[in-house]
């Protein structure tokens, strides 16, 4: 479901979509013909696309040509295999590697190692288990999507965890093999996002000089935790702390109609009981080449999700030198680095945001200090580079890992 060519920010496209585009161009770079396999939704879309150089976006017919949310793409994967299978076949395509996002991929890739004898790693961007452990009956996924996983970390050659913490519950809830199991993380473009004079930013974007900024930007789904961030303004409003405003960009038109977005619907429901609802402004999607003006107009970037396998947005923000407070969990804790890029609060608890609000805004000198940590990391470990650097290693290491297995099967018979 993850296209290259989606429009980011709504409820199905996101970092995700990132990930798979960076990763596919960044791998092109390094000499790899890459073919991104994503499910049809419209006969107006070509086939096969001529996307940028050695990659190809190939649409797979599975399913009704229209778009389908991703909790109800499961029945159609066989189809989606089979429609994959043949276009391999009828095209003679010879693929040294396939390269699984999401649980639904991995299914795929699994059934398509069987009969073409194609090594498949899987990057999983969310567990089923885990989210039936926060949501319960609200994870609307089917609930085979659980042993789907756990047959896919078995038939997978390599797992990639995009943090500790998703190496940790891949082991604990799937009893993974920790020797299948590689940490790469998600990364970000340098030649999107750096920092920009935050007086041109604010000129463009109509915000006053000395106003004090946050920004969300993201998905806009429950699992995001907007509603935190939205109660965390409430909290500082009646406390008379500083004034600020909250910008939050995304969504899946420029309107955000709330009859048509049920998840805006309710966060301006809570902007109204929380008596922020002036203070709250729901920017709609912006192009990427916009973002980086609105992460570098903020004082600080708030990503307070409950689970969050990676988040790139962090990356992103603080590429453009802003500082984040994002929740203590999953891959935020490990790409900002507590006390030196930004700040780590539980998920949940806005009084312990607003508290963290107020105090670094607050402190100039220790903004100023966030800043300069955050750039000089974030470009030292996580640019798509560096990523694909990783992946292509893995790749190879893997490739002539089972060249070795079966040339040792082959003497044992």
């Amino acid at each position: 479901h993850a296209s290259p060519l989606a429009t980011l920010g709504g409820v199905d496209s996101g970092g995700q979509n990132v990930y798979v585009a960076e990763l596919a161009k960044h791998l092109a770079q390094l000499g790899f013909s890459v073919d991104v396999y994503t499910r049809w939704e419209s006969l107006t879309e070509p086939r096969v696309i001529a996307w940028l150089p050695g990659v190809r976006i190939i649409h797979v017919k599975a399913g009704p040509l229209k778009s389908i949310a991703k909790e109800e793409l499961l029945e159609y994967m066989p189809d989606f295999r089979n429609d994959m299978l043949d276009f391999i076949i009828k095209e003679g395509i010879t693929y040294s590697m396939i390269h699984a996002n999401f649980f639904m991929s991995a299914y795929v890739a699994s059934e398509i190692k069987k009969i073409l004898k194609i090594p498949y790693v899987v990057t999983f961007h969310a567990l089923g288990h885990v989210r039936r452990i926060h949501q319960g009956d609200n994870d609307k996924f089917p609930i085979q999507r659980i042993k789907i996983e756990e047959e896919a970390i078995k038939s997978a050659d390599k797992i990639i965890a995009e943090c500790p913490q998703d190496r940790d519950d891949l082991m604990q809830y799937y009893d993974a093999n920790p020797s299948k199991i590689s940490i790469i993380p998600c990364g970000f473009n340098p030649e999107e996002f750096y920092p920009v004079s935050k007086s041109l930013c604010r000129s463009l974007l109509n915000i006053k000089a000395g106003e004090k900024i946050l920004l969300q930007l993201g998905r806009m789904v429950p699992r995001k935790g907007v509603d935190n961030v939205i109660r965390a303004l409430g909290r500082l409003k009646r406390n008379q702390a500083l004034k600020c405003r909250l910008i939050v960009v995304g969504g899946d038109s420029d309107c955000c109609d709330p009859l048509k977005h049920p998840e805006i619907l309710r966060l301006k429901s809570i902007a109204a009981e929380e008596g922020v609802e002036d203070t709250v402004i729901f920017a709609g999607p912006k192009e990427r080449s916009e973002l980086k003006y609105y992460y570098s107009a903020a004082d600080l970037f708030i990503t307070t999700p409950w689970y969050e396998p990676f988040g790139i947005t962090p990356l992103e923000a603080m590429a453009c030198g802003t500082p984040v407070i994002g929740a203590n969990v999953g891959g935020i804790k490990y790409s900002v680095e507590d006390g030196k890029t930004g700040f780590l609060v539980p998920p949940d608890d806005p009084t312990a945001l607003a508290e963290k609000v107020e105090e670094v805004l607050a402190d100039n000198l220790l903004l100023s200090t966030l800043k300069s940590n955050a750039v000089n990391r974030v470009n030292a470990m996580f640019t798509w580079e560096k990523v694909a650097l990783q992946m292509k290693q893995l790749y190879v290491k893997t490739a002539k890992s089972l060249v070795s297995t079966r040339q040792k099967d082959v003497r044992a018979a």
